[in-house]
């Protein structure tokens, strides 16, 4: 594997074409495996996200960064049910190209619903969750839904603008000094690239259509149910998945741990990046005996 002083988006990079469908992926490091899975904004994919965690968990361990179907440069299949059930089966799919049995998971975000689908449906899959501000097992308590950032998320959608993704970025920090040009035109250059906006339309569907919602249970209902032991990671200021709600899933989980970060929003990975890293692979690299 890639040494972690060498890391860069094409030294990490690998394709994989599985049941037809072609996806990407990012590796680096040796040990046991980890899988990282992002979230789902405007632009985003495994490297957008997870570059800079990077070379810290591939010290530790056999890191994969996927972009998850439809997002970076993955294809997206067609959408039977909704979307982070369907990501979960595909990310089943690339453990079993890649030789992986059993794994721990971090997800971010919409990552972190397609991490606790995956603990649902493959139980002896998957060792440990770790999952920041999750969507799946949230459920929002005091706030109006949709949330402050789902909404500039949704604008931009329908009307993509620079200001639109600035707007949406705001809903993702806690600093706003975290807010750079370079951030900006990296992010509206994916997002505007051929296809990005149409794909990002179908997953959204697929997730509040009245068809497939009607043949798909929760996964916060199921949350008594999990076996996996969870590690919730929150912003206290996030506002695209608002901390209250992590406290249903908190209090339902039989193995779950909360830590909170204050002065923090959603993209806990940038704005508290050691903090996050030092809880998330202490969690993940405990004795389960213990």
């Amino acid at each position: 594997m890639t040494a972690t002083a060498e890391l860069t988006y094409e030294s990490t990079r690998a394709t994989v074409e599985i049941d037809g469908l072609t996806l990407n992926y990012h590796e680096a490091g040796t040990g046991e495996p980890l899988i990282m899975l992002h979230g789902s904004g405007p632009g985003v994919s495994a490297w957008t996200n997870f570059r800079h965690n990077l070379p810290v968990f591939a010290d530790r361990f056999r890191t994969i960064m996927p972009d998850m179907p439809g997002f970076g440069a993955s294809e997206l299949p067609e959408l039977g049910e909704v979307y982070t059930l369907a990501a979960a089966r595909w990310i089943a799919r690339l453990m079993d190209h890649l030789g992986i049995e059993t794994v721990s998971l971090i997800g971010n975000s919409m990552g972190g619903a397609v991490a606790a689908e995956l603990a649902a449906l493959y139980p002896e899959r998957v060792r440990r969750i770790a999952i920041m501000g999750s969507g799946g097992l949230s459920v929002g308590i005091f706030g109006a839904e949709p949330s402050e950032g789902f909404k500039r998320l949704f604008e931009f959608l329908e009307t993509p603008s620079r200001a639109g993704m600035i707007a949406w970025i705001e809903t993702m920090v806690s600093n706003r000094e975290l807010i750079t040009e370079e951030l900006v035109d990296e992010r509206m250059a994916n997002a505007t690239a051929e296809g990005v906006i149409p794909r990002m339309k179908q997953i959204f569907g697929s997730m509040f259509d009245p068809a497939r919602r009607a043949n798909y249970t929760p996964l916060w209902t199921r949350a008594q149910s999990f076996t996996t032991p969870t590690l919730m990671l929150w912003g206290r200021d996030d506002r695209m998945l608002p901390y209250d709600g992590a406290h249903v899933a908190n209090r339902l989980l039989p193995e779950v741990e909360l830590h909170t970060f204050a002065r923090c929003g959603h993209w806990i990975q940038v704005e508290r990046k050691a903090e996050f890293e030092r809880v998330a692979i202490e969690f993940l690299t405990r004795d389960s005996a213990a």
